[in-house]
């Protein structure tokens, strides 16, 4: 196996992407046909006679002439453009007998010029590039009957579409689809791709969408977002269509779901609901992110937001990771619309839904202490339920021609149930047992969650002289009550129990934080070059931890408080933050470097000992890039940035927590932030018509007085106590990532190859002694694709990889160990209106020194549907899940002195039957085409 696995492992490394290409090239020069005058600049196209699709580009040099080589032999067509002049289209052969052709002088009208008759006429022009956009025009593909924006995507040259909708556009990940420049249901992809019909597109823009501050002042800070935005037909936006799909199956899993929108004119209204247990929580790929919860993140200006706790009695956030059988109900309306001659806008959204999970998982743990290792064996059984609504509306106004005005507000509701047994082994390097333990616990819990923003801008009479005003308002508070029941048996030398500690106890936490801050920009150019934005922030947040435990005093009665186990928390700051960035930009080279200084005041009191800590902060965030163009689609980033963390609640409220009695954490009242030195350069690089991408990208960083683990062990009994310190060393992390594709144009198939290495540096304190941790992870794949309109549409992909993760503490014990992993999809369209279609994965993980077993599994899915009627708008589709039933959740993991291996039941082998039917009545569909 190893043997395989390097073979595979440097065939990916070493792979060229290079294809031969034939010789043959044309040539010409672009001139004015009154003056005589050569037209530099000019865009050259190069289509293929038979379906009008782009071959390849380029631009005319300085003196108006152009060369295009590598072209196969057969029928073609010239496309020359040059604003304000007519296009210009001639059809030409290339063929053994004449392998060059020089077009010589390509005269050129100006469209003034040419009064009212048409006097050049051509074919559809597929793609054009606009300054840093790319546009396609739907007109120039293929668009099938019924068929969704996600068919019409696979057909651009640049972009990719895999299995669940994911897209990558040029190299880059996307993130964000628009409809009409306008988000649709958030901000997740393919509730447009997956919804939106294939024939309303008008266009399909591509580009790297810049910050709102940046397009706001005109003055580029450097960051990008690939975006798509769907332009729809004027003539599609009146109407209503949607799709309904409902499916039963074996094993008592099933599947529904139901999509209706209604467009007019301006104005969107659109509903969706889904329900099942196959693990599609939704109606996309980013459907986990639906129910989660905010996580603990630092403030622009410069203060700790604290939104969630870490308290096991209310860890379910409501996100399916695959592990258990989910129930999940979803739905939600949209609406969207401009009026007052577009100056107003109104976009709001409204979502709820539920999702339970049953399941069970093994967890098995390394622990590496000084004086050898501890090994845990535990068996979970859960049964967790999150309901969820939230509901989030945002106003724009044009205020006047230079001021606008943007009121967004969100408010979220959620409650939560979950029920959690533990069963639990541990043991010594040579399997003497330690302790047995059995735990559970339950917990009912509600959450309330509001954000409201006002952001007003303003710009002046001076280019690039701009202000804003931004002030924001959220509040979280989370209430949870729960049991603990816990027995624990402890074991001595001889194998007796040596002792028995029970703990019946009722908890409740109550959470609470308030934010309130605004910030005040001010943006002023000294030369068409070169710019400063000033920024000056004020912020107070205000949280408190009210957590209390309760032994039971008589039968179900919980009164006497565990003051050990128990208290009340305040944690009070205010900021105040200053910063500078200048911004020099000129031609191919973007220069952006400043920092930000926040004096961030920390009151902390003990309520329950009135114990105050009063501490000052000064946080510095030092930032600096520079970027340089070599064109619109290749350029080279390096950046770096400087950011202080400072603690959580979690992290110093000085109380024990005990929901695992063998394993008990301890807050730290007296941690101060850290210090986080991050570095990346990203070189990208893409070609429109050939289809060639490469992107690189590497980044390193380090951490000042980083906030570590200080673990304590009892080698006899197992039992452990976790506390947060800070800790005078450096913590480290270094990355690397290359992907490169090239699509080979003779046969219109992409071949795209990857590689990244990761390594990370870990210290914590282990029973006194100091732990490094050192985690290397290799990988690469080599995937090949190809999409055949109406045809067939297939993806492979192989890769392997190598983790060597060792600890300073226990250097014979590691994971280290090889890994391979592959993927596979196609679909082939059948006589008969009828489509098959299958995907397979493999993984392999090799048993490590930690964990002497290996790990294989492979996982294959396939369906066989039909359409009927003559606009092909229903579907019967008969699929099997996991038809080799291999379907068993894995996964290794290294955290600092812990090594862990899980496995989980998860989804099973199934068969479904379902019918899907797609309707529609906007302005006439299209009709299949015979």
């Amino acid at each position: 196996m190893k043997i395989l696995v390097f073979s595979i492992f440097f065939l990916c490394l070493s792979i060229n992407l290079s294809v031969a290409q034939n010789t043959s090239s044309v040539k010409g020069i672009v001139v004015d046909i009154a003056s005589n005058i050569k037209l530099a600049n000019s865009s050259i196209s190069i289509l293929k006679a038979k379906d009008s699709t782009l071959v390849k580009f380029t631009r005319a040099a300085q003196d108006g002439s152009f060369t295009i080589s590598n072209l196969t032999k057969e029928k073609f067509i010239l496309l020359v453009t040059y604003p304000g002049y007519a296009d210009f289209v001639e059809h030409f052969t290339l063929d053994s007998t004449k392998q060059d052709h020089d077009f010589g002088d390509l005269n050129l009208f100006l469209k003034s010029k040419l009064l009212e008759e048409v006097i050049i006429k051509g074919n559809v022009t597929a793609i054009k590039i606009k300054g840093d956009t790319t546009e396609y025009n739907a007109k120039a593909f293929v668009i099938e009957a019924n068929s969704k924006v996600e068919d019409l995507l696979k057909q651009l040259p640049g972009i990719e579409v895999d299995k669940d909708g994911k897209i990558t556009a040029q190299g880059q990940k996307v993130n964000k689809v628009l409809v009409d420049g306008e988000e649709f249901f958030g901000d997740d992809p393919t509730l447009v791709t997956k919804n939106i019909r294939g024939d309303m597109v008008d266009k399909v823009q591509v580009y790297d969408k810049k910050s709102d501050q940046a397009a706001f002042t005109g003055i580029d800070d450097g960051v990008k977002d690939k975006t798509i935005n769907i332009k729809l037909k004027e003539n599609k936006k009146n109407g209503y269509f949607g799709k309904l799909d409902a499916g039963l199956a074996t094993s008592e899993y099933t599947q529904s779901q139901g999509m209706f929108n209604a467009f007019k004119a301006k104005k969107k209204f659109s509903a969706y609901g889904t329900l099942g247990n196959t693990g599609q929580t939704g109606l996309g790929w980013r459907d986990n992110e639906k129910y989660s919860s905010s996580n603990i993140e630092m403030s622009e200006e410069g203060y700790f937001m604290i939104s969630g706790s870490d308290d096991e009695l209310s860890s379910f956030d409501g996100r399916y990771n695959g592990e258990g059988i989910p129930l999940a109900k979803s739905g939600g309306l949209h609406y969207d619309s401009k009026w007052n001659n577009d100056k107003e806008s109104l976009n709001t959204n409204y979502k709820v839904g539920s999702i339970g999970i049953d399941g069970t998982k093994n967890y098995l743990s390394q622990n590496n202490l000084p004086t050898g290792i501890i090994n845990n064996n535990s068996d979970q059984a859960f049964n967790n339920y999150m309901f969820r609504q939230k509901l989030d509306i945002t106003y724009q106004i044009k205020l006047d021609s230079s001021s606008n005005l943007k009121i967004s507000v969100d408010g979220t509701l959620k409650d939560n149930n979950t029920e959690n047994s533990y069963s639990a082994l541990t043991t010594q390097a040579n399997n003497q047992l330690v302790n047995k333990s059995i735990r559970n616990l339950t917990n009912d819990g509600t959450q309330k969650m509001f954000n409201g923003t006002v952001f007003w801008n303003k710009k002046f009479k001076k280019a690039g002289r701009t202000m804003s005003i931004n002030v924001k308002q959220s509040l979280n508070e989370n209430d949870t009550k729960g049991f603990l029941n816990s027995s624990v048996d402890f074991y001595n030398e001889q194998g007796g129990i040596s002792k028995t500690d029970l703990i019946d106890q009722y908890k409740t936490n109550s959470t609470s934080n308030t934010g309130f801050n605004t910030t005040l920009t001010y943006s002023e150019p000294f030369s068409k070059t070169f710019a400063v934005n000033m920024t000056y922030g004020f912020g107070i947040n205000n949280s408190t931890a009210d957590r209390k435990s309760f032994n039971e005093t008589t039968p179900n009665n919980y009164e006497t408080l565990d003051p050990l186990y128990s208290n009340n928390f305040k944690l009070d700051q205010q900021s105040n933050q200053v910063g500078a960035v200048f911004n020099y930009k000129k031609n191919k080279t973007l220069i952006n470097f400043g920092t930000k200084v926040s004096d961030v005041k920390f009151e902390q009191v003990n309520l329950y000992t009135d114990q105050e800590y009063r501490r000052d902060f000064l946080n510095w965030n030092p930032q600096a890039s520079y970027q340089y163009k070599f064109s619109q689609q290749k350029s080279i980033r390096f950046n770096y940035s400087g950011n202080s963390s400072q603690p959580s609640i979690d992290q110093i409220q000085p109380i024990r927590v005990n929901n695992d009695p063998l394993n008990i954490t301890l807050g730290n009242p007296d941690l101060k932030p850290s210090f986080q030195n991050a570095f990346n350069l990203n070189y990208n690089s893409y070609k429109v018509l050939s289809g060639q991408s490469i992107y690189l990208s590497g980044n390193y960083s380090f951490i000042n007085n980083p906030i570590v683990n200080n673990s304590t062990t009892n080698n006899s009994t197992g039992e452990s106590t976790y506390q947060w310190f800070n800790l005078d060393k450096k913590l480290s992390n270094f990355g690397m990532y290359l992907y490169g594709g090239q699509k080979v144009t003779k046969h219109e198939i992409y071949i795209g190859i990857n590689a990244n290495v990761n390594r990370n540096i870990y210290f914590n304190l282990t029973n006194g002694a100091l732990n490094k941790t050192t985690s290397y992870n290799y990988a690469s794949s080599l995937s090949i694709s190809q999409y055949k309109p109406k045809k067939y549409n297939f993806n492979v992909s192989i890769g392997p990889s190598y983790s060597d993760r060792k600890s300073s503490l226990q250097k014979d014990f590691n994971n280290s160990g090889w890994g391979l992993n592959s993927d596979v999809w196609f679909s082939v369209n059948l006589p008969g209106k009828m489509e098959i279609s299958s995907n397979g994965s493999y993984k392999f993980t090799q048993k490590t020194q930690s964990f002497n077993q290996d790990f294989d599994r492979t996982i294959w899915n396939s369906s066989i549907s039909k359409k009927f009627f003559k606009t092909e708008n229903v579907r019967l589709s008969l699929s099997g899940n996991d038809l080799l039933n291999q379907n068993v959740g894995f996964d290794r993991s290294v955290n600092s002195n812990l090594i862990t291996q899980n496995s989980y039941t998860t989804i099973k082998r199934y068969y479904m039957l379902s019918l899907a039917w797609d309707f529609n009545k906007m302005g006439g569909a299209v009709k299949p085409k015979k």
